[in-house]
């Protein structure tokens, strides 16, 4: 098989991965708000907003055009303005000017956004004209390499981390491959994987491997990482040189038992106690299954990618930072990154929080806020020595563009970030485009 005809296998293989990994809390529209027509057909008045930056991001002023398209046989007379607003909804900076689009006509209104500190900034473009009224939203960024979280990482953190990496250890394995022929294809075996993780919690997932007749040949894996309350399938290719494993996490998929919760009630499990709370259970199920691909000998052990999106994303993160076999990290819309900074920014999970410390008598926002700087993306961060790729949309609602920001400084190796201004709680092909060459060219798969 060529390089080329290998990349689209492969970039089909992992876009697959991504939409079973990133599926949001809910479903999340991004950019245009619905028009409050008066008068006549949608179609005849539209609008069009562009950054003069492919990221939307400035060094200090940002620049964008306004276009308005009317197909009208009337004059539209009335405004075009813009608000600007910091994540936390403080607004910062305000223009409107009045307009008149002449019938049949199209008119593009230049907006220069005044100098702004680092950070990112939601703005809405408004238009008000006589038989037209909308609102567009976007995003931008001025100078984001800058951003720093105010909020430190606990002292006791690499102490607290290495003692549940210390107590998963302690708990044997018992790895079991179960092959699922219904399951598997003319190009690849499946099987059902099974393990014991810490707590002694059975965790599950899939492996397939390519089918062939070599019984010494070994293959890079591919490990995805599963999204909020995911389920994550056994994924195939016709690709013969990448074992694939998705994992269910413990309270997720086939991974439910002792902890099966409602859906909004998983992420605030036990959270009033840090070496109880479900997280701390979770990322060293991932540790566990990077065990699981040192345990089997048809598995290229320094080529392991570990890949997710949402809450997929910050676990590649989390085990990326506790964890040096990782070979290479992607993170795509990585949630709970830069955690306090969320309050008063977002609405899940911290409305989901809320709830539960409102059930626990005693409990407070501080203490769950304390115990949940050790489950912090951004403090996994400093500690990533693997190759690392994230991929945010700056209209994200669960995970700001701040807050990722903040995280991706931190990461100290070779790392890239790739930013789509006018998405939401998503990322584009491109992402996983661009994911599958460098997963290929750092493993030498060609």
């Amino acid at each position: 098989m060529s390089a080329i005809s290998k990349n689209k296998t492969d970039n089909k293989l992992l876009l697959a991965l991504a939409l079973l990994a990133i599926l949001p809390v809910m479903l999340v529209s991004s950019g245009k708000a619905q028009a409050k027509k008066i008068a006549g057909d949608n179609a005849d008045v539209s609008t069009e907003v562009v950054a003069h930056d492919a990221d939307a991001i400035f060094s200090s002023k940002a620049f964008f055009t306004f276009s308005v398209s009317n197909k009208l046989d009337a004059e539209q007379a009335g405004t075009v303005g813009y608000v600007v607003t910091t994540e936390k909804g403080e607004r910062v900076a305000e223009n409107s000017l009045k307009v008149n689009i002449a019938a049949n006509s199209n008119k593009d209104i230049d907006f220069e956004v005044p100098a702004l500190a680092p950070g990112f900034y939601k703005i809405n473009f408004m238009i008000n004209v006589s038989d037209y009224d909308d609102t567009t939203r976007r995003a931008f960024g001025i100078r984001p390499k800058e951003i720093q979280s105010q909020y430190p990482r606990p002292a006791d953190f690499d102490e607290f981390w290495q003692k549940a990496k210390d107590d998963l250890a302690r708990v044997k394995p018992n790895f079991k491959l179960v092959p699922v022929p219904k399951k598997s294809t003319a190009d690849r075996n499946v099987f059902e994987i099974q393990m014991q993780s810490l707590d002694n919690y059975t965790i599950k997932g899939w492996l397939t491997v390519p089918k062939t007749k070599n019984p010494h040949r070994k293959f890079a894996v591919l490990l995805g990482l599963p999204g909020y309350q995911v389920d994550l399938d056994p994924i195939v290719g016709s690709d013969d040189d990448l074992a694939i494993i998705t994992l269910n996490t413990r309270g997720q998929g086939t991974s439910r038992g002792p902890i099966d919760t409602r859906r909004d009630e998983f992420i605030s499990y036990k959270l009033e106690d840090k070496e109880r709370y479900v997280m701390r259970g979770v990322i060293m199920d991932c540790v566990r299954a990077i065990d699981f691909v040192y345990s089997q000998p048809n598995l290229i052990h320094d080529n392991i990618l570990v890949s997710g999106g949402s809450m997929g994303g910050y676990l590649a993160l989390a085990v990326a930072g506790l964890d040096n076999r990782v070979s290479l990290c992607s993170a795509q819309n990585p949630i709970l990154c830069d955690i306090r900074g969320l309050v008063n920014e977002v609405e899940w999970p911290i409305t989901s929080i809320k709830k539960y410390i409102a059930t626990q008598p005693g409990l407070t926002l501080d203490k769950v806020l304390s115990n949940l700087d050790y489950y912090d993306g951004k403090n996994f961060a400093q500690h990533i020595n693997a190759p690392t790729l994230i991929g945010i949309g700056l209209l994200d609602p669960f995970a700001p563009p701040n807050n990722e920001y903040a995280t991706f400084n931190l990461i100290p190796g070779k790392k890239k970030i790739m930013v789509f201004k006018n998405l939401a709680h998503e990322i584009s092909g491109k992402y996983k485009e661009w994911e599958g060459r460098w997963m290929r060219d750092t493993f030498a798969l060609f």
